[in-house]
């Protein structure tokens, strides 16, 4: 918050005097300037939430976040290991479902719902990008970084950009705790051993300003977080324990000295490698327990490198990673390209404080080496794997760690001959800001997207039919905006058996539903055709009745389908 912490610049007698006594002239004591920045943080999380609300309800919901919101009402209800259920292959299980479950008790399993958590969850993580920005600063400074890091989060491009970072139930989420952590380990690092990343104390044992289980409490919380999401192994393990070692070596063979005098001095980046270790271990040790238990189960997508004569197919990746920070410039014109290209300041801006982490590495603080690492290990993962097929969302987490480190790396302090080119600097970050700020008014004041299949479950609810079959995209959307009254499971297109994704293999019991009707969509896209009509003759025959309503065919028979469905 700006405050003093340990391995701060020391207080010179004067001020320490002050300090103790009665506050400086026009200053608040430092008990109300605290509580004055929890009130100003709490006012800002309020206005943000209402922002990135409304935002998230331009974009269409479909049938992901309908899902996350059923597992979520089965949690609510008892069902601790949700058994039946097939995840994604990410299961998000301790951390993002029991937020939807918590806001389902509150407001139902509804759509809005889900928009309501998306909201939640993102300005969450500008607020604690923020923090992690300011940590250690005060004054102008920490003005500054807060100025930084809020631009580049600010304003999510308008469509794909919000379902990235706003909407998306995906890594944006976790960011959340991974962002907690950096924030408790640059808190209890003292300056001193940031900067040389192995400088040996003075005296031996615990170094002042270390509690001595932040070792074990780095552990618990990255097992926390990486069992819910596994790409932490690229964006949290992988980046700490790298980092960890190489100070390690570094410190090593830079000091002098007995062996074990050295291992001594080295105690806290290796308790923090180890800390990385020992959370692998244990989420595979909860992992198991819950599937021994009879928990979830999550599918596991084909990952590899893509091998070097297909690379050049990956290319197009390069524009997602442009999209989660609003530069994706491709197919726009007008207001929007203007906005696209203003956003190109923010990926400048990474750019730079990259490069700077590369140049002054054993220089700078573990916080910002582990930040570093974890941006260039997430993009090297999209862009040089399979990854490169998804959507941008499997990025997100670069966008609030760019925005902490740009906010920190950018503002060290330099030789008096950059001030000029500081402040020019500064002027012209405030007229970006003020671009980012008037788009992001353009993009709320945009209309309400309907969910997908809207028309959909009132025509059902209509003819009275409550229990079928679809595919993916159309069939949970209208389960939750029917609020439960018209329920639709998901067929595979080019199989028509059960689509184990984000779904509960109770939903396909024939002793304990009954389906008579399956709803074709005639609608172009990835996300909207289902036709598969030879497949639907092939198992369950020719239909007792026919309706069309739209894009939609709904086709109609007299008996359970469910028993008919493939093996």
């Amino acid at each position: 918050m700006g405050g003093p912490r340990t391995g701060a610049e020391p207080q010179s007698p004067a001020r320490a005097a002050s300090s103790g006594g009665s506050a400086e002239p026009g200053r608040l004591p430092g008990g109300r300037r605290r509580w004055a920045a929890i009130a100003t943080y709490l006012l800002a999380g309020v206005v943000l939430f209402t922002v990135y609300l409304r935002l998230s309800e331009t974009y269409t919901l479909n049938s992901d976040s309908a899902n996350i919101l059923l597992m979520g009402w089965d949690l609510l209800h008892g069902h601790l290991l949700l058994h039946g259920w097939y995840m994604s292959d990410v299961s998000f299980y301790p951390t993002e479902l029991p937020q939807y479950a918590l806001l389902e008790g509150l407001l139902g399993p509804h759509m809005q719902t889900a928009h309501v958590a998306a909201a939640m969850t993102y300005t969450l993580t500008f607020l604690l990008a923020v923090l992690l920005a300011r940590s250690g600063s005060s004054g102008r400074a920490a003005l500054i970084r807060t100025l930084i890091a809020a631009g580049i989060m600010l304003a999510p491009q308008l469509g794909l950009g919000v379902f990235a970072l706003d909407l998306s139930v995906g890594h944006i989420g976790t960011s959340v705790p991974l962002l907690l952590i950096w924030l408790l380990l640059d808190r209890a690092s003292p300056a001193r051993r940031e900067r040389g990343g192995g400088q040996p104390p003075r005296k031996r044992g615990v170094p002042r300003g270390r509690p001595p289980g932040l070792a074990l409490v780095t552990a618990v919380l990255l097992t926390w977080v990486l069992v819910a999401d596994p790409i932490v192994y690229v964006v949290g393990i992988g980046p700490l324990g790298a980092v960890a070692a190489a100070r390690v070596v570094r410190g090593f063979f830079a000091d002098t000295g007995h062996w074990t005098d050295r291992i001594a001095a080295l105690w806290y980046d290796l308790s923090l490698g180890a800390a990385t270790v020992a959370a692998v271990g244990l989420a595979w040790v909860v992992n198991n327990l819950l599937s021994g238990l009879g928990g979830f189960t999550v599918n596991r997508l084909p990952f590899h490198l893509t091998p070097w004569h297909d690379l050049r197919h990956n290319a197009s990746a390069v524009w997602k990673v442009l999209e989660v920070f609003g530069a994706n410039y491709t197919g726009l014109s007008g207001f929007w390209l203007a906005l696209a290209f203003l956003h190109m300041a923010s990926v400048l801006l990474v750019l730079w404080a990259l490069t700077r982490v590369a140049l002054r590495f054993f220089s700078i603080s573990l916080v910002d080496q582990v930040l570093a690492a974890a941006i260039l290990l997430n993009v090297a993962l999209y862009l040089l794997t399979n990854a490169s097929d998804e959507a941008a969302h499997e990025v997100a987490v670069i966008v609030p760690f760019g925005a902490a480190l740009a906010a920190r790396v950018l503002t060290r302090k330099d030789p008096p001959c950059a001030r000029r080119v500081r402040l020019a600097g500064l002027a012209a970050g405030i007229l970006v800001l003020a671009g980012y700020t008037a788009g992001l008014g353009y993009e709320i004041s945009q209309p309400t997207a309907p969910p997908a299949n809207a028309s959909l479950a009132s025509w059902l609810l209509d003819h009275h039919l409550t229990y079928g079959l679809s595919g993916y995209w159309t069939s949970s959307s209208v389960t939750v905006d029917s609020d439960g009254r018209v329920d639709i499971r998901a067929l595979l297109q080019f199989s028509l058996r059960r689509d184990l994704w984000m779904s509960n293999v109770s939903w396909y019991s024939p002793t304990l539903h009954y389906a008579n009707f399956i709803v074709l969509d005639s609608r172009p896209g990835f996300m909207n055709h289902w036709e598969p009509r030879a497949l639907v003759r092939k198992y369950f025959g020719r239909p007792a009745q026919t309706y069309h309503t739209g894009p939609y065919t709904v086709l109609v028979w007299d008996r359970n389908l469910l028993s008919s469905i493939p093996r």
